[in-house]
């Protein structure tokens, strides 16, 4: 069973919802790497969005991406792609931040700060000036940090300010898990919660395979395997998949857009879908004055709610460890 926290944002009531006047009729991305170009194509496939714009301090780079982009559109459904400045964020509905320093082998997510604080300040400065009623969806890393930082510096709502979070991890530790049980992902129900990174914590207590807990599920099913499901291999594989990913190839691009992709979705369709995104947290799950990644409701909104899962003590003084290690950083920041 899932519980709401009684502490969430405020905003009207989801049942007095009028779609017909709220509709995302067109995206920003703000950088046009790896994950910003893959983003915008993910978006141009889904047909989510009529107008989608890509802006990079590389120009030339968006122009590129751009063209590539428009080259396929006698294959998708109709929809405006164009290489922009900072004024077109002018009217957009969502402005999704993918720009940053990379992420090198070695390098763990926090190492980013320094590096990408700065940058986010000149980013969110320009957005700001244009717009001030956009949802802004922060993905670059480090994500907890910088969606933070958004919040502080932007002045938006609390709703208004998402982190892709640990969407990509969620999804990360569903495929392990059903590669390890032969179910389908999709019926594979877990999260992972926490930083975006070394301290995330896997939700073991609640996860579940269509409603049966998956330690039941595996006895049942896998009576022959004596040392049980590989917990621990399994939550390795997870949270070091990134970095494998980055020695191999060099960075990460297709999951997390397609993770960005799909907070999009929930956006657009006002699904009410749970998710973890990363948030601004304000007492919940006994965390304050931080941004970290716990399921809540999404919807065309921004963030409707968190959802107050029943976690076990240990994955719960786990989280804790985790947001301690994310306000450290936090108060080495000079807002």
């Amino acid at each position: 069973m899932l519980y709401i926290c009684n502490s969430f944002y405020q905003i009207n009531n989801i049942k007095n919802y009028d779609m017909t006047t709220n509709t995302v009729n067109k995206v920003t991305i703000i950088g046009a790497g790896f994950v910003g170009s893959t983003t915008a194509y993910t978006l141009m496939l889904s047909g989510l969005i009529p107008e989608i714009v890509l802006i990079d301090v590389n120009m030339d780079k968006a122009k590129g991406e751009v063209m590539d982009l428009n080259h396929g559109m006698p294959f998708v459904r109709p929809v405006k792609i164009y290489a922009g400045s900072y004024s077109d964020c002018k009217d957009a509905d969502i402005v999704i931040i993918t720009a940053g320093a990379n992420q090198k082998p070695g390098e763990t997510r926090l190492d980013l700060v320094n590096k990408n604080a700065v940058i986010f300040k000149d980013i969110i400065g320009n957005i700001t000036l244009y717009n001030r009623d956009c949802i802004l969806l922060v993905v670059s890393n480090p994500v907890d940090i910088l969606t933070y930082l958004t919040y502080k510096l932007s002045g938006f709502s609390r709703n208004k300010v998402i982190g892709s979070g640990t969407v990509l991890d969620s999804a990360r530790f569903r495929y392990m898990i059903s590669e390890h049980v032969g179910i389908d992902t999709r019926n594979i129900h877990g999260y992972i919660i926490g930083e975006h990174g070394d301290s995330e914590v896997p939700t073991w207590s609640v996860t579940n395979i269509s409603g049966i807990p998956l330690d039941d599920y595996f006895k049942e099913n896998h009576a022959d395997i004596k040392h049980g499901l590989p917990k621990e291999a399994i939550f390795d594989q997870v949270r070091n998949a990134a970095y494998e990913i980055i020695q191999k190839k060099g960075a990460t691009y297709y999951g997390v857009a397609l993770a960005v992709k799909r907070i999009v979705e929930a956006i657009v369709r006002n699904e009410n879908s749970i998710l973890t995104v990363s948030s601004f947290l304000d007492g919940q799950y006994g965390l304050s004055g931080l941004c970290l990644s716990v399921p809540a409701i999404v919807n065309i909104q921004g963030i409707n709610r968190i959802v107050d899962v029943p976690i076990n003590d240990e994955e719960r003084a786990m989280l804790h460890q985790s947001g301690n290690a994310l306000k450290e950083v936090i108060a080495q920041l000079k807002l």
